[in-house]
């Protein structure tokens, strides 16, 4: 059968649409791209916030469409369907099946049933959807921090970790693909392992990914600040492979916000965190998000997250307006902050981040960085890649360079950098 797919969210979705399209790959049905050849078209949703929801909605819309056509069967899985299966059902009649999260066990014999045709679980087997030398490789899912303004426990539950055993199999099999850098994800991967283990094991875990031959990168995103433990750190610094990159999602500074955010913690303990690191490592990139305009944030709150975002000086930052989420503890919050306001919060303190990114990547002008090339420009010698310090997925910057002779995708070359602006930098590749 001709089966299209559409991954929508985050790369913790996109994991699991690359292990669905597996279990079709390895029932035999083919997976294509233009959904006018496809006989049966599965979307996985996302349902994390408004905009999220709202793109789910119109992307099933479009493919619905193609119904008066070649499509025979409209399928709909992933956040949106745990999260309003029922409402789904009653309002697009043009879906044939829906797929909540809570279902994946089964998802091959619902399929079956739904399509008509024989679908058997496969274990590990993927179908990389990113480029063949870069992978994410989920430790756990659903989270149990319960942030008042997160919709995710109740999306996809308590946090669950794989076992070690399984985590490094998938990691070898992902390695023998010709995967060059694996990012390591969860909701909160500093928490991996408490569940199943009764500890933090996320040092153990990246000790045994360390010794998996082919991977060149280890990176970790999401590591909660009142979790980096000790062990986690000194395994990241005896690895060969793990890169400093600490993707530390703090979302405000202000202590009795974090407090009524549910995030443990407080803003002294992250400057004692973000110091330890840095005295531990030569050049740790720092990453992190915030959130501007949660309810009853002041102007002096505010000024305090500024002079926190000052005082730090970020590698990498995200910022985001507060986004009022159903069934969420802070639906409800009061007082509610001003959108226009929030907006504004907003602008200010990305303009500092923006001037902060600016002045570290001018201290990188002459310096030579490891680059992973991932893209060549037309007919001209010029590449873009990432460095340790940049997140695939264009989630941070690039380093844009030229070279004297033709460098294969997915090689890792150095390059020296000439001139860079906020977030990206150019220069030559070093002889190969």
């Amino acid at each position: 059968m001709k089966i299209g797919f559409v991954s929508l969210g985050c790369c913790k979705n996109l994991v699991d649409s690359e292990q669905i399209m597996g279990m079709i790959k390895k029932n035999h049905h083919e997976i294509v791209s233009d959904p006018r050849q496809a006989q049966a078209i599965i979307i996985n949703t996302c349902g994390f916030i408004t905009s999220a929801k709202e793109e789910s909605i119109q992307t099933i819309f479009e493919m619905a469409q193609y119904k008066e056509k070649n499509l025979e069967k409209l399928i709909v899985c992933g956040c949106l369907a745990q999260r309003y299966q029922k409402e789904l059902e009653e309002e697009i009649p043009e879906i044939d099946a829906i797929i909540p999260i809570k279902d994946y066990d089964e998802f091959a014999s619902v399929l079956e049933k739904a399509l008509g045709c024989t679908f058997t679980e496969s274990k590990f087997e993927r179908v990389l959807s990113t480029q063949p030398w870069r992978a994410y490789l989920k430790i756990s899912d659903g989270c149990s921090n319960h942030c008042t303004y997160c919709a995710i426990p109740l999306i996809r539950g308590e946090q669950v970790s794989r076992p070690i055993e399984d985590l490094v199999e998938e990691a070898k099999q992902l390695a023998s693909y010709g995967v060059k850098e694996l990012t390591l994800i969860a909701q909160d991967t500093t928490k991996y392992g408490l569940d199943l283990y009764g500890e933090f094991k996320l040092g153990d875990l990246v000790r045994e990914i360390d010794k998996i031959d082919g991977i060149h990168w280890i990176r970790i995103l999401y590591m909660y600040p009142d979790e980096i433990v000790e062990d986690v750190l000194l395994a990241m610094k005896e690895s060969k492979k793990v890169v400093p990159y600490f993707d530390i999602p703090m979302q405000h500074a202000n202590n009795r916000l974090l407090k009524a955010m549910n995030r443990r913690g407080t803003k002294e303990h992250a400057y004692e965190i973000i110091e330890h690191i840095q005295t531990l490592f030569d050049h740790p990139v720092l990453r992190t998000t915030m959130i501007v305009g949660f309810p009853s944030e002041t102007d002096e709150d505010f000024d305090e997250l500024i002079e926190f975002v000052q005082n730090v000086k970020w590698d990498r930052m995200g910022a985001f307006t507060y986004s009022k989420e159903e069934d969420t503890r802070a639906f409800d919050m009061k007082p509610e902050v001003d959108a226009q306001i929030a907006q504004n919060r907003l602008e200010t303190l990305m303009k500092l981040q923006n001037q902060i990114s600016y002045e570290k990547n001018q201290e990188k002008i002459g310096q030579v960085f490891e680059v992973l090339v991932e893209e060549k420009e037309g007919l001209k010698e010029t590449y873009r890649g990432r460095s340790i310090a940049d997140a695939p997925d264009e989630v941070d910057g690039q380093v844009i360079f030229t070279s004297t002779v033709p460098i294969e995708l997915g090689t890792f070359v150095k390059v020296k950098i000439q001139k860079a602006n906020a977030y990206d930098l150019y220069g030559i590749c070093q002889e190969l």
